[in-house]
């Protein structure tokens, strides 16, 4: 099949999670013999990645106009060049999906999670949201969620069944490289956030709930944002020497902080299943997580749950007082978790399934 993905940043991916979703499907596809293509935002030196065809067009720098003006763009360019089947990332990009339908393409619509409940966006931003949610029943062929509460959510809010697919990760640690050595840290020894800093991946609660805890353990915080300079002005005021906030960090760097972190904190509020929550079970990881539906449904019965700063606090004391076969029982757990819910070879399954679905009802409309 000819497979399109669009309304990501692109990969090689260097943002969150639909980005790290687009990189390894978009490689396991091209693996499985199919021609895959990837929009992207940022130029690369190269037409390919592993194998995937990198379209590059260019993208209007605004906080609330950058993935639309980008798919927008994308999906012209995508009737000039038709595929089989196009999957859409985004809710927010459910009006642009229309178009390669008319064409006679096949496609589907990754709605993520509730987008319109996160802070950063102004009330225009949250309509729009409200709106997408309810374009996104009937202007692709089909909906997919990621989550079971997202599932739910458009089953009972709009009477709309979507196919569930969750996100993947690999599984077991990589080997300890560079990366710990260059920011000074000793494997075991660190508490590791990793997540875009906005307000709502609450990276501000998390630095707080540490500043709390009387050890010698250190606090690592990963992460950027383009569009929040004061909530990132926020997190970075502190004067505790123990914290570290070495500003985002991709590839093998990421793997090797996740693999060998103490613990990993997960702070995110909104959206639907994290990839970064899933990754860092995925290796082993002795995970905090905040409680909400979407995250319980994921690190349920192996993380730590957490409702507030002062429980967060309570959790990494409650981490660094447990015996290490008390912690590896719970890596132990999160890594059989993810083998059994979330591998991404079953994922890659799962759409190439959806989109053989999709291609033969267009054949046979």
């Amino acid at each position: 099949m000819r497979i399109a993905i669009l309304g990501t940043r692109g990969i090689p991916a260097r943002y969150g999670g639909f980005e790290t979703f687009a990189e390894e499907l978009s490689t396991r596809l091209v693996l499985r013999g199919h021609h895959v293509t990837v929009y992207c935002r940022e130029p690369y030196p190269d037409e390919n990645w592993r194998g995937v065809h990198l379209r590059c067009l260019p993208a209007l720098r605004h906080k609330y106009l950058e993935t639309l003006h980008h798919t927008f763009v994308s999906t012209l360019d995508l009737l000039r060049h038709p595929h089989d089947v196009a999957l859409f990332c985004n809710a927010a990009n459910a009006l642009f999906t229309p178009l390669p339908r008319l064409a006679g393409m096949g496609v589907a619509l990754n709605v993520d999670g509730i987008e319109r409940h996160r802070k950063k966006w102004n009330l225009a931003a949250r309509c729009w949201y409200l709106m997408s949610e309810a374009l996104a029943t009937f202007c692709p062929n089909e909906i997919v969620t990621d989550a079971e509460s997202i599932r739910d959510y458009y089953r009972t809010r709009y009477g709309r069944d979507s196919w569930f697919i969750p996100y993947g990760a690999p599984v077991g640690k990589v080997a300890q490289g560079p990366a710990l050595a260059q920011l000074g840290l000793e494997p075991e020894r660190y508490f590791l956030y990793v997540s875009r800093f906005e307000p709502e991946n609450n990276a501000l609660l998390v630095r707080r709930a540490f500043e709390q805890v009387a050890t010698n353990v250190r606090l690592v915080l990963v992460g950027d944002a383009p569009y929040a300079p004061d909530y990132i002005r926020a997190v970075k005021d502190t004067r505790d020497p123990r914290i570290l906030i070495p500003g985002a960090i991709y590839g093998e760097g990421y793997h090797e902080l996740q693999s060998h972190s103490l613990a990993y904190v997960h702070a995110t509020e909104v959206g639907g299943t994290h990839p970064a929550l899933i990754e860092a079970l995925g290796r082993g990881g002795l995970v905090l997580y905040l409680r909400t539906r979407e995250n319980d449904e994921v690190a349920g019965g192996v993380g730590l749950p957490f409702t507030s700063e002062a429980e967060l606090a309570a959790q990494m004391r409650a981490v660094l007082s447990m015996s290490e076969a008390e912690r590896r029982a719970l890596r132990e757990a999160a890594v059989q978790r993810v083998r059994e819910r979330y591998s991404w070879d079953a994922v890659t399954a799962a759409y190439e399934r959806l989109f053989e679905h999709m291609l033969r009802r267009e054949q046979t409309a």
